[in-house]
């Protein structure tokens, strides 16, 4: 098994795609990660509940969200990469059934801290589910990996 490998400051460009990344929201991974992240609220767990207060379905958490464009950003930069701020925003909601399809764009790179932006937008069948923008330190090109 090979080491993960960290991208470089020098070896990003603005206008560089990261690869697509698909995540199929099943119930239990909706359920399970609004328990983890401690969010009780039934909108996340309970259909019936749910479709009270007027969604089709229990929908992911915000919370779920913020973590799931974390970790695409970060599968994508490396492991010496540094996440310096993640500011997103919820749209259609992620429903069990479906699946959300994550895309990103490098759009700025910043020599003051090896920063890099990254546009963020997850996609499910209902439309867009979050959109928004990941910042990241990167390490110096050259023996960083």
């Amino acid at each position: 098994m090979t080491a993960p490998v960290t991208r470089t400051y020098d070896e990003v460009a603005v206008g560089d795609p990261l690869p697509p990344l698909e995540i199929p929201l099943t119930r239990t991974f909706i359920v399970a990660t609004a328990l983890a992240s401690r969010d009780y609220q039934d909108v996340h767990h309970d259909p019936e509940l749910a479709r009270e207060r007027g969604s089709k379905d229990i929908f992911m958490n915000i919370l779920t969200s913020n973590g799931l464009v974390d970790r695409y950003v970060t599968a994508w930069a490396g492991p010496a990469a540094v996440v310096k701020a993640i500011r997103i925003r919820l749209g259609a909601p992620n429903h069990p059934g479906d699946t959300m399809v994550l895309t990103g764009t490098v759009t700025a790179k910043d020599e003051d801290g090896r920063r890099v932006e990254i546009a963020v937008r997850g996609v499910n069948g209902l439309g867009a589910h979050v959109t928004g923008t990941v910042a990241v330190c990167l390490p110096e090109g050259g023996g960083a990996r």
